[in-house]
Parts: structure tokens; C-alpha cells; sequence
């Protein structure tokens, strides 16, 4: 037990390490100066309130979707498609923000348990039908991925506005973004979607470590045919694992339309939150307290790069290749451990 927990963290702190280090070589040989351009990274991160909350804002949806996918992986599924339930999310919050006149204590909370909902139903299809019929989740999400895409984009056009190409904002009663929270951080866009984001990490540790369900749904992870022997339903299990998982995407697509934007267009291409949220559950070992600094990490890499070429003249596309190189000495670092377990294994 006490050397899985110290790979677990072994593991993303030394992968971090590396790939600030290839990045700064990157920099050496292209001939930028390494400790300007990591200089301009840390300021255009938090060097004021300002960055400090732009740094925050875009860490609030990447933690979700990486407990998204970390709630998946801990059960024994692969959740790839919290792309497409962050769309459905989304869609649905900026409806009921924009559709009904409620008073704020009800209309906030109302949206987001809408988004919670729309996005548990797109993780009901590819979890009923690897529970009853077999079919590979990692299938069934990708291609939802592009119906959730096509789909709300044209709710946006046909339904929610008059052919145009994005909502009108939602009434301020379901608005995560609040005047004095702005001003406090500089009058950037950061909204009290950091405090859902909170809570909810705390809600999947707590599920899956301090309750009866919670070991249910990992035993069925772990092993299905042992949780079956034990009088666990596995498809029950399945369904509801990727329906938790696809609530978590669904409040990241909330707080996107609630908080960051207040609104919703539509959408040439994916938005990325789905799969960095991949990214962000592998180097948080699965875990909500790890997920949750793998996205602190990712949000100030992806706000801080923005100020690199102004200061420092170092191309912002530099911070995609160090998070690259994270990821591969993370991903490299579990395939081996994986491979000399199954060696151990195959000697004895």
C-alpha cells in the first residue's frame, strides 16, 4: 500500500520535472533564454490578481473533467468521451440560465443539476451498453464526443437563438460570476465555479474511499467476476460509474456557460476540456486530491504560455510540448511498472 501511494506521487513530480527540463533544452537549442521564458510562464500565471484569476478560472472545468475521468478509471472505465458531456452540459445549464425567471437560490442550483443530469444521461448510453450488450465504452464515447458536438450546435442555431450563431446571456440569477469577485482579482473572468470544483472532488473521495458504494464500484473495477461472486451487481455498477462520471463532465460544461462565458456558441471543433481532462486524471494518479493539482498545473501552464511571447519572445506552443513530455513520462512510468508486475507474476 505505502509503495503504491509513494509511486503515485513519485511518479507526476519527477514526469513534471522532466518535461520542464526538456522544455528548457527546447528553448537552449532554438536560442531563447530558458529562465526568461519559465520567468514569463510564473508572471503570466500569477503575477498579479489579474492572471492569478484568469490561472484559476481556467482550472475550475479541468478539474472537473478530470475527476471525470478519474471517477472512470478508479471503476475499471474509460471515460473518453467527457468531450462530448461537457457539450450536453453546457447546452443545458445556458438553457435553463436563459428559459426560466427564478429567483438566484433556486435558478443557480437548478442549472447546474440540469448539467449534472444531461451529462449522467450521456454517460448512461456507453454504460448501458457495455453492461448489457458488451460494447467498449472507449467506442460508444468517442462517437457521442461528435453527436454531442453537432447536436448542440444545432440546438444553438434552431432552438436557442434565432439562427444565430450563440445563445444571448443567461439572466444573472444563474450567473457563477459575481462583480465583487471580479474586481477582487483584477476584473478577470475567474466565478465562483472554484468552490463547485472543491466540492466536488471532496464528493468523489468521499464516495469512493469512505463509502460502502464506493468500494462496491471499485471492487467491480479491480474485478469483475470477484465483485460478481460477492453478490455485487456489476452491470448496475457499470451504468452508475459512467453516469457519476458523466455528471462531473456535465457541472464542467455548467461552468463554462455559467461562469466563464454565460453563454454558449457553437463550436467548430472540440474544446479540448474533455481529453486535457484525460491528461489531468493520469497525472493526478486517479485521485481527487491529485486531479485536482494536475489542474492547477495544466490551468497555469495554458494561462501563463500567453504572456511568453511578449515577454520573452518564447512561443506560447512551447508549454503544449512540456505538457506532452509530461504526459509521456507519466504514461511511460505505469506501462513499466505494469510490465515488470506481469513479470513478477510470469516468474512465479
Amino acid at each position: 500500500m505505502f509503495s503504491n501511494r509513494l509511486f503515485n506521487i513519485v511518479v507526476p513530480i519527477v514526469s513534471v520535472l522532466l518535461g520542464l527540463i526538456v522544455g528548457a533544452i527546447i528553448m537552449l537549442f532554438f536560442g531563447y533564454n530558458p529562465i526568461e521564458g519559465y520567468l514569463a510562464l510564473w508572471n503570466g500565471a500569477f503575477g498579479n490578481m489579474y492572471f492569478f484569476g484568469e490561472t484559476i478560472r481556467q482550472t475550475i472545468p479541468l478539474i472537473l473533467t478530470g475527476l471525470a475521468v478519474a471517477f472512470a478509471f478508479r471503476t475499471g472505465l474509460f471515460n473518453i468521451g467527457a468531450e462530448g458531456q461537457v457539450f450536453v452540459g453546457w447546452v443545458s445549464a445556458v438553457w435553463v440560465g436563459i428559459s426560466f425567471d427564478l429567483p438566484a437560490i433556486i435558478h443557480l442550483p437548478l442549472a447546474i443539476l440540469v448539467a449534472a443530469f444531461a451529462g449522467a444521461l450521456w454517460g448512461f448510453i456507453p454504460g448501458f451498453l457495455k453492461a448489457t450488450r458488451g460494447v467498449h465504452e472507449v467506442i460508444v464515447t468517442i462517437m457521442l464526443n461528435y453527436t454531442a458536438l453537432y447536436s448542440s450546435n444545432y440546438l444553438i442555431r434552431n432552438v436557442l437563438s434565432e439562427g444565430g450563431d450563440r445563445t444571448e446571456p443567461i439572466a444573472e440569477t444563474a450567473s457563477l460570476r459575481t462583480a465583487w469577485l471580479s474586481e477582487t482579482f483584477g476584473y478577470s473572468q475567474v466565478h465562483w465555479g472554484f468552490v463547485v470544483a472543491i466540492l466536488m472532488a471532496v464528493l468523489m473521495w468521499f464516495l469512493l474511499e469512505k463509502t460502502t458504494y464506493g468500494y462496491e464500484l471499485r471492487a467491480v473495477g479491480f474485478n469483475e467476476h470477484a465483485a460478481n461472486y460477492a453478490g455485487i451487481s456489476v452491470k448496475k455498477s457499470i451504468i452508475v460509474s459512467m453516469m457519476i462520471s458523466g455528471a462531473f463532465a456535465g457541472i464542467a460544461g455548467a461552468m463554462e456557460g455559467l461562469g466563464t462565458f454565460r453563454y454558449i456558441y457553437t463550436h467548430a471543433s472540440f474544446t479540448n476540456l474533455g481529453f486535457d481532462g484525460i491528461a489531468v486524471a493520469l497525472l493526478g494518479a486517479n485521485t481527487a486530491l491529485g486531479s485536482s493539482l494536475a489542474a492547477l498545473l495544466f490551468g497555469s501552464l495554458k494561462v501563463g504560455s500567453l504572456r511568453m511571447p511578449p515577454l520573452s519572445g518564447v512561443p506560447s506552443e512551447l508549454v503544449e510540448i512540456v505538457i506532452a513530455v509530461i504526459i509521456f513520462f507519466v504514461a511511460s512510468s505505469y506501462l513499466i511498472r505494469w510490465v515488470t508486475l506481469r513479470l513478477k507474476k510470469g516468474e512465479k
